[in-house]
């Protein structure tokens, strides 16, 4: 199945990139998909939040954003997947077209804008594949508010408790470039409420278990953002963060023709403004909150880079699109080989190597 794959990606690769996304969760809906070839690497074990990974390579959100497919996405081999950004009604997201590629770059661009079908239809999916009984990875559930709301508070509450019940982890999304005024939730005040209306909801809806919560930042915030968000995760008990979404930047050196479309830029001109925040977050906080570093993640080397700097666990999205699911493997081989190279026993040991504390 996994050589059927390198086939099907460059014919998908040549259809309008919202479509191919399209056909992709249809076939993987109705199980033509690759699976894991096998066990993962002990190397690779590791333990974030007391929840146990086989292994510490993630789907970022984005991907499946209404828990269409998780099933299917776990058989990939992939150790945790997060889904959504899921909003609290349904909403059509920005005006197409809306996602570009740029090949050369190995790079896209998109503006979506929070499409999808809402908490109520993602519940019941969710509680679908719960019911089913069968554990394959954690589960990530990333929350947005919906473009017309007036209160991002009551919209992110609202979230949490219609899918904090499934979810191994939970997301407040702040930092996507599609929704206007978003980003500007990453103030410390509004962080604050935001933080504060996610866990009295939580308190409520799951009084004895809620999940831990995490917030996904932007990589283009400046030094003083940064202070503000790393001292809100840690007053605030925020269980982890995320770093990071996709950029508004435009590296100078872009090839592709779609290089000036509006919309958040991912892949390989990540990888370097991410994981520099990245660091800084892990340096700000001390090492004391588990990290998540996404952004530009296309081989082992990158998703070793990411843990060297700080993050317990690595998430990829836009390397799929280039190199397919065979991609999954190959990085989790790769790792652990670097792992083993540089004398770690396991992942959790290598996490901050490379980052001097003093």
């Amino acid at each position: 199945m996994m050589q059927a794959f390198r086939f099907v990606g460059p014919l998908l690769r040549r259809l309008d990139p919202e479509v191919a996304h399209g056909l992709t969760l249809r076939a993987l809906e109705r199980g033509f998909g690759p699976r894991s070839p096998g066990p993962d690497d002990p190397i690779l074990a590791t333990r974030v939040w007391g929840r146990d990974f086989a292994n510490p390579v993630g789907l970022a959100a984005g991907f499946d954003k209404d828990a269409a497919v998780i099933g299917p996405l776990f058989d990939l081999g992939f150790g945790f997947v997060e889904v959504g950004t899921i909003t609290p009604r349904p909403q059509a997201g920005n005006p197409r077209p809306r996602v570009f590629r740029l090949p050369e770059d190995r790079a896209v661009i998109n503006r979506l804008g929070f499409a999808g079908a809402g908490a109520d239809a993602a519940a019941r999916r969710l509680a679908r594949w719960r019911a089913g009984g069968i554990s394959r990875g954690i589960l990530g559930v990333n929350l947005g508010k919906n473009r017309v709301s007036e209160d991002a508070a009551a919209d992110y509450a609202a979230g949490a408790r219609a899918l904090g019940r499934y979810a191994d982890y939970l997301v407040i999304n702040v930092s996507s470039p599609n929704t206007p005024g978003l980003r500007a939730l990453q103030s410390r005040a509004e962080l604050e409420r935001l933080v504060e209306a996610v866990r009295q909801a939580l308190a409520e809806a799951l009084p004895a278990r809620a999940p831990p919560l995490l917030i996904k930042i932007a990589p283009d915030l400046e030094p003083a953002d940064l202070d503000d968000i790393a001292a809100v995760a840690l007053e605030r008990g925020v269980d982890g963060l995320i770093a990071t979404n996709t950029t508004v930047a435009r590296p100078a050196d872009r090839q592709g023709r779609h290089r000036a479309e509006a919309g958040g830029l991912s892949g390989r001109p990540l990888f370097a403004p991410a994981t520099r925040v990245l660091a800084e977050m892990y340096r700000l906080t001390g090492g004391r909150i588990p990290l998540i570093g996404v952004g530009g993640v296309a081989g082992g080397a990158e998703a070793y880079a990411k843990i060297r700097a700080g993050a317990s666990l690595v998430q990829l999205y836009t390397g799929l699109i280039y190199e397919g699911p065979a991609l999954l493997p190959r990085i989790k081989a790769e790792l652990a080989g670097l792992l083993r190279r540089d004398g770690f026993d396991s992942v959790g040991a290598a996490v901050g190597a490379g980052y001097d504390m003093k």
